[in-house]
């Protein structure tokens, strides 16, 4: 429940103009969500399965609207939600949260009333970090369709995410300092490596990259995923769900199909477009769709099994967030041995790309656990380690 409108520095109309991309990560407006006992704060997290043996403080949130760029470079906005310690420290470390995939705008972290990305948001935030985790671009309060494992979007929505966030801290008088730790579940385990690239990059950025926590995220679609999902090693439920998101989310970005029917059979190739536009939840989803080989096209199968054109080239942008680049900074791995959504190769993989230029990110096997569970796990270890590079908490 919204418990009032904050006017921050920035908190203005939605009726200001739009902001060219010099203004990237202007605060549009914030609004106070909820307030946190500590008790509350161990509740939330019982109720969803995270390990509450970190909380400390009680939390108070807010959702964040603020200028970015959409896939295409054009301005436009969105949204996210910034938790911060009611107590502690006055200067403020940040946790990034980098989410993983859903496809309903309303079960978006900053609008969600219960979920398991709050849940994560309100568990860094309550150890005294400020918790602070992008919708990405046509979730939560942002227009438009969400446009599914596009890395360079995730990366432009994530670092003015956190420029807004340094906005509304410093109103509030809980400024951010300029190291960030950053985590993510599985689309949001390439995403947060991507914004730690990009912040270490960007020389004019207020902020850097101090660690990664990336927990089953799909680093290699191409050489990993996809090669699972084809050999029938990830859920069928889940792999149908995937990528049929992928291929819809895509397609509005890049030419893969000219007609739904060349990929989707009939007649679920009529309304598989709609499906995805951020209305229906995954249950509806996958209550719609029928098995693979039911859905997908012989063509279908064929472009999965040999990408090529513009599928391709997606999968290339897809797939870089562990090559090419030198972290300068320590990266953990977290996987599930038993976690049938992404495959643990996605880890191997990403490890081998970065141990190319020196780095050694070691991975991590949380046990026998499920996807789901292997985020809930993950977190707690995260925020374990973040802890002990700030003990002032």
């Amino acid at each position: 429940m919204i418990a009032g409108l904050v006017t921050g520095c920035a908190a203005q109309a939605d009726s200001a103009p739009r902001a060219e991309h010099s203004e990237r990560g202007r605060l549009v407006r914030a609004e106070s969500v909820h307030t946190y006992s500590p008790i509350d704060v161990a509740k939330e997290l019982g109720d969803t399965g995270f390990d509450a043996a970190a909380v400390r403080y009680g939390v108070e949130t807010y959702r964040l609207v603020y200028d970015t760029v959409d896939s295409r470079g054009q301005a436009t906005t969105a949204s996210g939600l910034l938790a911060v310690p009611i107590s502690g420290d006055r200067d403020l470390t940040g946790v990034v949260f980098e989410h993983g995939t859903m496809f309903a705008k309303a079960d978006a972290p900053s609008v969600a009333e219960h979920s398991g990305d709050l849940a994560a948001t309100l568990a860094f935030a309550s150890a005294g970090f400020a918790g602070i985790t992008p919708d990405y671009l046509g979730l939560g309060a942002g227009p438009g369709a969400h446009p599914y494992l596009d890395l360079p979007s995730e990366t432009t929505a994530s670092l003015d995410m956190v420029r807004a966030a340094g906005i509304q801290a410093e109103s509030i008088n809980r400024p951010l300092r300029p190291e960030l730790e950053i985590s993510g579940f599985s689309q949001g385990g390439p995403a947060a490596l991507a914004l730690a690239r990009a912040l270490q990059n960007d020389s004019v950025s207020a902020f850097r990259p101090a660690a990664v926590a990336a927990i089953s995220g799909p680093y290699a679609v191409r050489a990993a995923e996809l090669p699972a999902l084809l050999d029938n090693r990830i859920n069928p439920v889940s792999g149908t769900l995937y990528i049929s998101y992928t291929l819809v989310a895509w397609n509005r970005l890049h030419p893969i199909y000219r007609s739904p029917e060349e990929l989707f059979r009939a007649p679920y190739a009529a309304g598989i477009e709609s499906l995805f536009d951020g209305s229906h939840s995954d249950v509806e989803i996958a209550q719609t769709l029928p098995p693979l080989d039911a859905l997908l096209t012989p063509k279908a199968f064929d472009l999965l099994r040999d990408p090529s054109g513009p599928f391709a080239d997606a999968l290339r942008t897809a797939d870089a967030s562990c090559r090419d680049w030198t972290p300068r900074f320590p990266i953990r791995l977290y996987t599930a041995s038993a976690d049938t959504d992404v495959a643990q190769d996605n880890s191997a993989q990403c490890r081998t790309d970065l141990g190319r230029n020196g780095v050694d990110a070691p991975i991590t096997d949380l046990g026998p656990l499920d996807h789901p569970s292997s985020g809930k796990a993950g977190v707690a270890v995260a925020l374990r380690w973040f802890l002990e590079s700030h003990p002032a908490h």
